[in-house]
């Protein structure tokens, strides 16, 4: 037996034991009529087993190949190297494309769609209004467009305003701020403050922009505010000089702007603090509570006419008037524990909360009139225990990271619907009724159904960095941004060829 028989011989047997055939070798039919010179030559994930053949086609996660001695096998996508997956998602853009006869030029980078502004999106939320992307991704993941090595660590996500994709890095001791064009390529950065080099160091605020403006805040507590066209600084602040600190894990929130304010949270006697967001100048503290900063941000909503303010601090959760910084309701749920990461959400008259470390989540009814505000609690859950990911509200339902899953809450009840395993504990954002899913390990990234009637993946890929990834997905523009480690990539998730 040659050696090359051999190696084909050794690949259908791994393949095999891994359950990656789909059918036994099978005759050629005049359909599968494979085109002899595209046999190439293909390698599962380990690289130590190769074979001769030619894509014949794919489907459900699955691709035959037609072996040089006639025979036709299927193979899970999933169990090929990644320069297999990226040539069978090019080729089958190929066929259909010379399928589809000549095309108008392709599309320019500028993105169609509101910007993203900041962390969790234009209303804190997780939800993007795209509309008209991909239903299901390729085999490997959509294409491509551009990514980036050199940003630095961290776990901050990606703005995207005006044309530019803004971030933040670790490098050689400083917090670095980027801002990249619709390319990828560099347009400026500026040094920020000394990096945060205690436990888990790396980038923690996702910038925020407004109004030609962006807004930042360092692990060690200094907040700035820059032309967002330039990097060129306006003002600066410390959260020391309202008597904050940073919690053990440095402060990671990102600025709230709510209309001619900059809302930030030192923690302490002046728990939260409002700024000027032009000048910096402090207009308001908060008043009638006391507690330490945690590692979500301020939340605004409207409930019944009346603007509120909601954040998670070290004594629990706690709601204030944002005209004055009095506090109009608070809750020790989550207080003293040993992170509380995720920001609140507000829907259909509901405020939920959740966190890690074995907390799960709160959900309060919240009402106004007649001058006064209250929140009662609905329910409590241990339904979902989410570290760092997130959740986002579709239609009286809650999606969101559980230990190390995904799992659906009704948002009036808590009645769990479903729980998933998919890309493992992670991260998620919604775009145009699906999930986008980002797992803390590996780099999986996974598209995902949203509905209460059961989650199902509908494609996935990795990316390569190292240690956890515990940056949110974006979708905007018909572009997913996923940052993780010191990469950006950056890939095109419109419909519609």
């Amino acid at each position: 037996m040659t050696a090359k028989a051999n190696q084909a011989l050794l690949l259908s047997v791994a393949l095999v034991l891994a359950g990656a055939l789909a059918c036994p070798a099978e005759p050629p039919s005049p359909a599968d009529a494979a085109d002899d010179a595209l046999v190439r030559t293909w390698s599962d994930s380990t690289g130590r087993y190769q074979i001769e053949a030619a894509l014949v086609d794919y489907a459900d996660g699955k691709v035959r190949l037609r072996k040089t001695d006639g025979q036709v096998i299927a193979v899970a996508v999933s169990k090929l190297s990644r320069a297999d997956q990226r040539y069978v998602r090019h080729e089958l853009v190929r066929r259909r494309d010379a399928e589809k006869g000549p095309q108008p030029a392709a599309r320019t980078a500028a993105p169609s769609g509101d910007d993203w502004p900041g962390w969790r999106g234009r209303h804190r939320d997780g939800k993007s209004p795209d509309q008209g992307l991909l239903e299901e991704w390729p085999p490997g993941g959509p294409e491509l467009l551009w990514q980036v090595d050199s940003i630095g660590s961290g776990f901050s996500s990606v703005a995207v305003c005006g044309g530019l994709v803004y971030l933040t890095g670790d490098l050689n001791g400083r917090l670095v701020l980027f801002a990249f064009d619709l390319d990828g390529k560099p347009r400026w950065n500026t040094d920020v403050d000394a990096a945060w080099t205690k436990d888990h160091p790396g980038a923690r605020s996702t910038p925020v922009i407004d109004n030609g403006n962006l807004y930042l805040v360092s692990g060690n507590g200094v907040v700035n505010c820059y032309d967002a066209a330039s990097g060129q600084p306006k003002w600066g602040r410390q959260m020391r000089e309202f008597g904050g600190s940073p919690p053990h894990w440095g402060y990671a929130e990102s600025v709230l702007i709510y209309d001619n304010l900059a809302v930030v949270t030192p923690g302490g006697n002046n728990c939260i603090v409002a700024l000027d967001k032009t000048s910096g100048n402090p207009v308001w503290t908060s008043q009638g509570f006391k507690a330490g900063a945690q590692y979500s941000s301020c939340y605004a909503f409207t409930c019944d006419g009346v603007p509120m303010i909601v954040n998670g601090t070290h004594e629990g959760i706690v709601c204030i008037d944002p005209g004055s910084g009095r506090m109009l309701w608070s809750n020790p749920f989550s207080a003293h524990n040993t992170a509380n990461c995720p920001t609140p959400v507000f829907s259909d008259g509901y405020v939920f909360w959740a966190n890690g470390y074995g907390k799960g989540g709160i959900c309060f009814k919240v009402t106004a009139g007649r001058g006064q505000v209250s929140a009662e609690e609905a329910w409590t859950t241990r339904d979902m225990v989410c570290h760092h990911g997130g959740y986002i509200v579709h239609e009286g339902h809650i999606y969101g990271n559980h230990s190390n899953g995904w799992v659906c809450l009704d948002l009036r009840t808590g009645q769990k619907k479903w729980q998933e395993r998919a890309v493992g504990k992670g991260s998620v954002c919604y775009a145009d009724g699906r999930l986008y899913l980002f797992g803390e390990k590996g780099g999986q990234v996974g598209l995902a159904t949203c509905s209460p009637d059961g989650l199902e993946m509908k494609g996935n890929f990795s990316v390569q960095g190292d240690g956890p990834s515990w940056a949110h997905p974006v979708v905007i523009g018909g572009r997913l941004y996923v940052r993780y480690d010191t990469h950006l990539y950056c890939y095109d998730v419109r419909g519609g060829g």
